[in-house]
């Protein structure tokens, strides 16, 4: 799959609030998608599928993180806002102090996969277990069935929507507000790409990814909400019907009703058509009533 590279010489600007319109000049047929890491690659396929069917359009796709995406919304610098988790309610404040009304769009099913190396003898975790690995309250494999050795984290950075989902419904067991933090010795990686290349390489690492980014170079967990079980491995068929219990929504965001060539990408992206390329790059196709 080729490249999407950022379009040099966009030129963006900040419409007034009333406008009611995207923020990239639509009569050029240029628009801007930032944000989440996880569905960056998904976008950039996306993306090409659309312009072939739309060659007068120009599609701008970058990463950064659905912080930062969601940030770029509100300051006026994107059309769409890639995010792995929902915007949060200080994050609508914002934007609508600035003038932005922000559009909710579903675009994707993931299941947060909890990864280690193929040479780890554990095989299932359950959320409780999990916490406690993040939270450095289980430092050795030997606490939790395995080698007596110890325990390498690793998770996304601060500005990741996944590492914000996986902090809030794995550290913190589901309560948004609990008092649960990363430990001080997780290594906050760059990239989904990061977390699976040290994983490959070292037998005492754990992390999470997208369902869409496993490789057979490292092996998924099975997770359970309680010790009772049941153990269940993240899957295209698990997120869907909801019992792997790490699964998400994957989301677009807009700040106002989309319009135009914004309108035309987005219903692309929610089409059988662009729902076959959720699946093709590892995702979860929405379910036909979404």
């Amino acid at each position: 799959m080729k490249k999407i590279t950022a379009i040099s010489g966009i030129v963006l600007m900040v419409l007034s609030p009333c406008a009611g319109v995207s923020y990239a000049k639509e009569s050029n047929n240029l628009i801007q998608i930032k944000g989440s890491d996880t569905i960056v690659n998904l976008s950039q396929a996306w993306a090409e599928e659309f312009m072939k069917e739309h060659p007068e359009a120009s599609l701008a796709v970058t990463g950064g993180g659905s912080g930062t995406g969601i940030a770029a919304l509100i300051n006026g610098t994107t059309d769409i806002a890639n995010a792995s988790r929902p915007i949060k309610k200080k994050e609508i404040d914002d934007a609508q102090k600035a003038g932005y009304y922000p559009e909710e769009f579903k675009v994707a099913v993931d299941a947060l996969a909890v990864i280690v190396n193929p040479a780890n003898p554990v095989k299932e975790l359950t959320i409780d277990q999990l916490s406690g690995i993040f939270t450095g309250k289980i430092t050795n494999w030997n606490e939790v069935g395995g080698n007596n050795e110890k325990i390498l984290v690793l998770s996304r950075e601060r500005n990741s929507g996944t590492h914000m989902y996986f902090l809030e419904n794995v550290v913190r067991k589901g309560h948004e507000k609990g008092p649960e933090e990363y430990a001080p010795s997780v290594l906050m990686m760059p990239s989904s790409e990061a977390i699976i290349n040290e994983t490959s390489q070292s037998t005492s690492a754990i992390g999470y990814d997208g369902l869409g980014y496993v490789t057979p170079e490292v092996k998924t967990i099975a997770v359970a909400k309680t010790k009772e079980g049941p153990f269940v491995q993240p899957s295209k068929e698990t997120a869907t019907n909801h019992t792997y219990p790490v699964w998400r929504y994957l989301y677009m965001y807009t700040g106002f009703k989309p319009q135009g060539v914004t309108k035309a990408f987005i219903d692309f992206a929610l089409s059988e058509k662009g729902q076959k390329i959720v699946e093709a790059m590892g995702f979860v196709s929405l379910p036909k009533k979404e």
